[in-house]
């Protein structure tokens, strides 16, 4: 037993300076857990001698509160036989200070095998520690930029599989990340081969910039974007794949932060990497001090166990240095990644420590200021600004709130150039919370900038446009409401000169016709001819002199109804054929066959335009021909253009009259009216209508040769039928028993009818007024009504309407008028009357009105009521406006109509709820957004006037009752026209192609 506690001793001899000399700190505790060995290195890296640790307890002693549990832990596995290795906790130093450990635990035995102690073999892994945490907070920090990062980031491998990404493009591609993974990269954009392309050049070049891409969404939606990538490698050079940044040049939202931050990155892993060099070589001398303990084990084996654990140590050290190692590995690649995003960021990154001085910064920094990066290094960061001042007040807020964003400040080239940013700041801090610097992102805004003070001064150009045209609008409306006093004066005073005369005109007119028809001597009838003569040459000057007051007063109104223009013409012609054979004159009529047989149009006006063309024409010649042609000039799928020319061998018309001829109350010379006759308003009213009609007139003329006048129209095309004139004069002759209500105040007036329709063979009844009228219709059934407009007590119009809307009677109604200058004639439409004939009455015209309404009324076993006349044309839209203004523009109509056709459906709802519910404001509002939009698509006007009047009615509920059709009607043409404007967008679309 002495032999062996001797050896024992021997063997302790020789561990002691071994232990002593060792590279790592060697520590041991008895059973108890009181210190009982303590090497030179662990009084190194603690700054504890021998004398200040032996016998205290090193658990409560030198370990920090949140480690005394789990090394206690350990200790106590290693008393119990259970040994620990690569066990990291932290060892207080004499001044207070932590200091990690790696520690291997071994079980300390005597030399019969009890357990008397643990003995502790560790690493001093501060350094590694401290670099290990700011990797793990550099690269969280990195991460939550990339997270943050508003652009796609991806990396992809060399097969071009996705292995990586943040959310930003799962949200462009709308895939989650598990769907993204591992799937094509290049499926997601519209041109793929074109991605892969790019994809190829980045591994061909090492890296691409800017390359323009399109991203495409699950649901459709497409997302334009500059592609920039480049390529990550191993420690070896060994390409691992493609690191993709992909901007959306709408937004252009970089995470620009994480270039600097990674930056910082890659210098701690160099850092890191000088580190563990170091500690490869440390572990290197402990291998060959493990080998000397080995030749000098088996001397000591006896002697103590420890050895042996020291040389098991030596294995788990260099397990510990490859893990070390493949960190490391870990943290580069991490590190490359992180630097190829920033690189390829197109905004300036730069960090500035705590002093204001630049740390690192991005190429972009560099392209911006004009400096190179060892030039910007170390230098002030504020000296890049024109606002210097203003830059550092911005830095200084950084510090005080941890960040800021959006700041402006201008950044100054070395050559002057200027550029607009938005700065953005935040600070970063060491892993201990100790403020280290600052990351600054300088988001280049000069063209949002410019296109701001672009829109500003638009905006302000606007204003002052829309103060200008104010003003013009306040004038204009002066000037209207003057213009329209005058007009309104003017038109007061032609109605009632108007009913003066045309009222004993009629009676005049109208007896003569009497008179003529009975037995007379050759005397009473050439007095009564003369009579009936003056009668007519009065009501053609009223006539003229009305017609040019209404068209002045734009008031005429155009209508567009179905006619066959060439039966038309003819007929109208035979009325001038006495006076011509009178004058024995040769009558020639030259008609194109090509013209379509029916189109749309106002063949009245065009009668009138004629017969006073014609009219002058026989008027102003004695000798030779009279021709009119009509010829076909152009024509279109729509539309014909048609001109007319009459021509004569007259009088002709002197040069310097020509340019008048067309002027109010001008003729040919002062001699013309005495020898001639006639009012000179016939041409003045013809060159208004074909005006007003968007026509053209001219005239060229000879003295003693002639002249002629052409004029140019366009009528539309119709596939509808038209009834012919001569069914309805057949009429004539049928024997129909028809009772007739005559509604008229003046007796002799009353006589006039009550003559007119016993030669007719009806039966006439007379009321003064319409208060009579209504009493006579409640106890005796009648036909037909003509109706008289003023009157006393009650007039036409109130008569009319309490005929159709309180007596619920479809009765035709025809008025009776002496006034056609202003808006009687609409008024007599809105308020329900059928028709209307003007006094003096022209018999075979009031005989074929009636004859049609009452045969129409009886056949129809349901009637309608019906505002306006016509009915809606085949067509009922003309884009001829819209064209001009547009200038011909596809594109400006397209959206014009295409705007028309997402309007128009909500308006007709709303206008059909608003009379469903009786919501009188909201039809009102319907109608009143539908009206600008009639005469942009070529609507005909009496459907502007309709709407105008639901508008006037909806303002005033008490006269509701006539809403109904009328929305009706509006509802019917709507439709229409959006199914024709639907057709019209799809030919210009087409055409565009």
């Amino acid at each position: 037993m002495l032999v062996v506690d001797c050896f024992n001793l021997r063997g302790i001899f020789f561990i002691l300076p071994f232990i002593e000399t060792a590279n790592a700190p060697i520590i041991g505790i008895d059973s108890k857990g009181k210190v009982n060995e303590w090497n030179q290195t662990s009084t190194k890296i603690t700054n504890f001698k021998k004398e200040d640790v032996f016998g205290k307890n090193l658990v409560k002693e030198f370990i920090t509160d949140d480690y005394k549990a789990s090394v206690k832990n350990v200790l106590d596995d290693a008393l119990n036989g259970n040994e620990t290795s690569n066990f990291e906790f932290p060892l207080f130093t004499k001044e207070g200070k932590k200091v990690m450990v790696l520690l291997n635990a071994s079980t300390r035995r005597d030399s019969v095998g009890k357990i008397i102690g643990v003995i502790g073999v560790g690493q001093d892994i501060t350094e590694i520690d401290i670099l290990r945490k700011k990797s793990e907070t550099i690269a969280k920090y990195s991460l939550s930029l990339i997270e943050a990062s508003l652009d796609p980031l991806v990396t992809i491998s060399p097969e071009g599989k996705i292995t990586d990404m943040n959310e930003a493009l799962a949200n462009v591609t709308g895939m989650t990340r598990e769907e993204l993974s591992g799937t094509d990269f290049f499926d997601y954009f519209t041109e793929p081969q074109k991605a892969r392309e790019v994809y190829q050049e980045v591994f061909a070049k090492g890296s691409v910039a800017d390359s323009p891409l399109t991203l495409r969404h699950q649901n459709g939606k497409l997302t334009d974007v500059l592609f920039n990538g480049s390529v990550y490698k191993d420690d070896g050079g060994n390409v691992l794949g493609v690191v993709i940044v992909a901007r959306d040049v709408a937004e252009q939202k970089w995470a620009t932060e994480l270039r600097i931050v990674n930056k910082q990155l890659a210098f701690q892993n160099d850092e890191k990497g000088k580190r563990a060099n170091e500690l490869i070589l440390a572990n290197k001398e402990l291998v060959i001090q493990n080998r000397e303990k080995e030749k000098r084990a088996k001397e000591l084996i006896i002697a103590d166990n420890e050895l042996s654990y020291q040389i098991l140590e030596k294995v788990k050290s260099e397990m510990v240095n490859l893990k070390l190692e493949a960190i490391s590995d870990s943290l580069k690649l991490a590190s490359q990644y992180s630097l190829s995003l920033i690189e390829a960021s197109l905004d300036p990154l730069v960090t500035i420590n705590i002093e204001g001085k630049i740390t690192d910064m991005n190429e972009a920094l560099v392209n911006i200021t004009g400096v190179s990066r060892e030039k910007l290094k170390g230098t002030d960061f504020f000296d890049y600004f024109t606002e210097r001042q203003k830059a550092r007040e911005v830095y200084l807020e950084v510090f005080a709130k941890g960040s800021v964003a959006d700041s402006p400040l201008t950044i100054r080239h070395k050559n002057g150039k200027l550029t607009d940013v938005l700065f953005n700041g935040s600070v970063y801090k060491d892993d201990r919370g100790n403020v280290l610097g600052i990351v600054i992102v300088a988001r280049d805004v000069t063209e949002q900038k410019r296109a701001a003070t672009e829109l500003t001064e638009a905006i302000v150009f606007a204003e002052m446009a829309t103060l200008i045209a104010e003003e013009a609008k306040i004038k204009a409306e002066s000037a209207a409401i003057i213009a329209e006093d005058a007009v309104k004066a003017k038109q007061q005073f032609l109605s009632n000169m108007s009913h003066e005369i045309r009222t004993p005109m009629n009676a005049i007119i109208g007896f003569t016709k009497v008179v003529l028809k009975t037995d007379l001597s050759v005397k009473q009838k050439e007095y009564l001819q003369a009579i009936k003569l003056s009668g007519d040459a009065l009501i053609v000057l009223i006539n003229d002199i009305l017609d040019l007051a209404k068209v002045d007063a734009g008031k005429m109104q155009f209508e567009h109804v179905p006619f066959k223009m060439a039966l038309s013409i003819s007929a109208m012609l035979h009325l001038f054929e006495p006076k011509i054979q009178e004058k024995n004159l040769n009558l020639i009529k030259e008609y194109d066959t090509r013209i379509p047989e029916v189109l749309l149009g106002d063949p009245v006006r065009l009668h009138q335009i004629i017969l006073n063309l014609v009219s002058n024409a026989v008027k102003f010649t004695t000798r030779g021909d009279i021709t009119v042609n009509v010829r076909l000039l152009d024509e279109d799928e729509d539309k014909v253009t048609i001109e007319f020319v009459v021509s004569d061998t007259g009088i002709g018309i002197p040069k310097p009259k020509i340019k008048k001829i067309f002027e109010n109350f001008q003729q040919a010379s002062s001699g013309t009216t005495r020898l001639y006759g006639g009012t000179g308003l016939g041409l003045a009213i013809v060159k208004q209508l074909v005006e007003a009609q968007h026509g053209s007139i001219h005239v060229s003329s000879k003295i003693n040769e002639g002249s002629d006048f052409s004029f140019k129209l366009s009528f539309q095309k119709t596939k509808l039928n038209v009834e012919s004139d001569i069914e309805l004069l057949k009429l004539e002759n049928e024997a129909i028993d028809i009772n007739v209500l005559v509604v008229e105040d003046i007796v002799l007036n009353q006589l006039l009818m009550r003559t007119l329709l016993d030669d007719f063979g009806f039966n006439c009844d007379i009321a003064d007024n319409g208060k009579i009228a209504i009493g006579k219709m409640k106890t005796n059934p009648y036909d037909i009504i003509l109706m008289d407009l003023q009157m006393p007590e009650m007039n036409g119009f109130e008569a009319t309407d309490y005929i159709r809307n309180q007596m619920n009677s479809d009765i035709p109604i025809i008025a009776l008028t002496a006034d056609v200058t202003t808006v009687d004639l609409a008024k007599c439409k809105s308020v329900g009357m059928n028709d209307y004939i003007a006094k003096p009455v022209d018999e075979r015209l009031l005989y074929n009105k009636m004859i049609g309404l009452v045969k129409k009324n009886t056949l129809v076993v349901e009637p309608e009521v019906s505002i306006i006349d016509n009915a809606i044309p085949i067509k009922c839209t003309n884009l001829e406006y819209l064209t001009i203004r547009t200038k011909s523009n596809n594109t400006l109509m397209m959206e014009m109509i295409s705007l028309y056709l997402k309007q128009t459906p909500p308006l007709i709802s709303s206008m059909k709820k608003g009379m469903h519910e009786k919501d009188w404001n909201s039809l009102y509002s319907a109608v009143h957004k539908m009206i600008p939009s009639f005469s942009i698509m070529g609507v005909n006007s009496d459907f502007e006037d309709m709407a105008k009047k639901v508008q006037e009615y909806a303002s005033n509920p008490k006269h509701s009752e006539g809403i109904p059709e009328m929305v009706l009607q509006l509802e019917n043409v709507c439709e229409q026209a959006c199914v024709e404007l639907t057709e019209e967008y799809d030919t210009l679309k087409n055409n565009r192609l």
